[in-house]
Formats: C-alpha cells, structure tokens, sequence
C-alpha cells in the first residue's frame, strides 16, 4: 500500500505542498490560505487517509503524542478496564498510549521505565510496584509529566489518583456487622503497597473499633506471583484451619476468583456456611450463583482525574501542576446475595 505524501495531497488540490504543509499544521491564517482552500486540503487529506509521519512530526514539535501506561497487568480486569478509560480520555487530547505490564516486578518495570523513556514518551501513567521508588525518583528528576494510578509513594510528591481503600474494605466490614457477621477472615497479598496496606488496616480498625481482638490467624497474605493453583490450594487450608469463620473478604478480584474455587473444593455453601465480599467487581462475580457481592472502583472517574493530571504538566498549568496529595475517589458497594 502506497504511503500517501504532502505531495501527493499537493498534486490532488493543485496547489504547492508548502501549502498543504500550512493547512495541516494550522498555519493556514498565518500563510493567508482562504477558509475555502484550506477545507478542500482537509478533505482530500482526509479522503485519501493521510497520516503525518510521526518521526518528522516529533522532531519539529518536540512531542511524540504518546503517553508511556505501566500497569500491574494488563491482562487483569481490573487494569484492563482502567487502560480503555485511560485511552479514551487521552483520544480526546490526540494522543495515543503505549501499554505495559510488570507482573509485579521490580527490575521488569525499572526497565519498563527506561525503554518508554527512550521512546520519548510526552509522560507516564503509572502503577508502580512496591519496589519502583528509585526509578520513579528519577523519573521526576527528568521533569516528564507523571501521574501514578492505583497506588503511590506517600512520601513523593507525585501526583497520584486512586481509590478509596479504607473506605472500600470499611464498607465490607460494616456489612458484615449489620448482617450479624463476626468471625471475618482477611485474605490479601504480601506486598507492601500502599493500596493493599490501607486495605489491611481499614480491616484492622473495624475490629478494634468494634471491639474484637485482632487474631492474626484470620489474615492470610499470599504471594502476589503464586501460580494459580497455588492459591486456592492456600485458600483452601487456610478456610480448612479456621472452621470458625462466617465471613471473609479478599483484598483484589483475582484472590476472590481463587477463593470461589477453594471454597467450592471445602463443599462450603454461600453465604449458608460462608459470606463473601471481593474488592474490584468483575462479570464473573455479577453471573457467579449466587452473585457476589463486591467493592467497585470508579474506574472512568480515575480515569479522567489522571488525564487532567497529566495534562496540566503537559501543558504546564501552574496552578495544577503543584497538586500533590492524592485524589481519591469513594469506591461503590454492589451488593448480590454473597452476603
């Protein structure tokens, strides 16, 4: 297929391509081209699928028009749900966004960073890993616009947007007070991010707030990169140990995928032997008999919030760019009958 040229779109209008060159970047005032002319340009352009080479485009304007996206996984709901609202966001600015994913590996998303950096990306979305702070550090140190989602460095200053996570899991807590549950079993992961910290706490105070002894034995923290199978087999002995539980909630979406299995292994019944609440809700969890009640995050209202983020650095607003507590946004409990 024929890469279509200014020239090509030149010859098609009968003018010079210096003129189409005006037309397509806006400068068609400056070069006094009449509205009527410069409409014709456009329309042949657009008929025929022009698209500027982006390697001359960055070399005059400085800018690629993309946007580096680092999440967790990409492959998880839960971020693929956030990258599409992200991506429909930055289509409103003309831009278009490069995905990756850490599988929660340090070196991995170090790397990440600095082979987005070589791309010349115009700035970074990020959900940064428990052990990213160097590199985000340095990432800062360069001036690129960043703005992390999901989870943040308390002790940056970065702009970051994310969810409610005490609120969420308080949410799940004060249900199970309601519902007459009071042996609530916690599962989570074992890695020391913030998100995941606050979700553990936000457990902790509804306890002690309520006035029940924290036992350690009703935490189960499992390996973030645990295969699978692994999972529910820990899920599953940790439910076998604790026969006293009536109710548990898990920390992100994919421990409550495993737990459904582990609990359907125990030939335990929901919620007749065991109550359920997952963080992230997933179709699985709305058609799972019987549904499953879960804690939602406002994913195109985060999605928006970052964007503004970004591009107020991008476009060096002065009056936002200084922003540096983190925007969050209350999470929605849906309730079915886990519960």
């Amino acid at each position: 297929m024929k890469k279509i040229s200014i020239k090509d779109i030149a010859k098609m209008a009968g003018v010079a391509p210096s003129t189409v060159s005006s037309v397509l970047n806006n400068k068609n005032k400056e070069a006094r081209i009449s509205d009527a002319l410069a409409d014709k340009i456009k329309l042949i352009s657009k008929k025929v699928g022009y698209r500027p080479n982006s390697t001359a485009v960055s070399l005059r304007t400085g800018k690629t028009n993309i946007i580096g996206l680092i999440v967790e996984d990409i492959s998880n709901p839960f971020f693929a749900l956030l990258a599409k609202a992200l991506e429909d966001e930055i289509k409103k600015h003309d831009y278009r966004i490069l995905y990756c994913s850490t599988e929660n590996d340090d070196i991995n998303a170090a790397d990440l960073v600095q082979m987005l950096f070589h791309r010349q990306v115009d700035g970074f979305l990020i959900a940064p890993t428990a052990g990213m702070k160097k590199s985000l550090i340095e990432l800062t140190e360069t001036n690129k616009p960043l703005v992390l989602i999901d989870r943040y460095y308390p002790e940056l200053k970065i702009p970051s947007v994310l969810v409610d996570n005490k609120l969420g899991i308080t949410m799940c807590m004060d249900l199970f007070w309601a519902k007459g549950y009071t042996k609530t079993g916690f599962i989570t992961t074992n890695v020391e991010q913030v998100n995941m910290l606050e979700r553990e706490e936000a457990y902790r105070d509804s306890l002690k707030k309520n006035k029940v002894a924290v036992s350690e034995k009703f935490i189960l923290k499992i390996p973030i990169n645990l295969p699978y199978a692994e999972k529910v087999k820990k899920i599953n002995l940790f439910i076998k140990k604790n026969p006293v539980l009536d109710s548990l909630i898990f920390s992100t979406n994919y421990l409550g995928i495993a737990g459904l299995e582990a609990i359907k292994l125990c030939r335990l019944q929901i919620p007749q032997d065991i109550a359920i609440i997952s963080f992230d809700d997933l179709d699985l969890f709305r058609l799972y008999t019987p549904g499953i009640t879960t804690i939602s995050q406002p994913i195109d209202e985060i999605a928006k919030q970052a964007i503004i983020l970004l591009f107020n650095q991008i476009n060096k607003n002065p009056q936002q760019v200084s922003q540096r507590k983190p925007y969050t946004f209350p999470p929605h409990l849906i309730t079915r009958k886990s519960v």
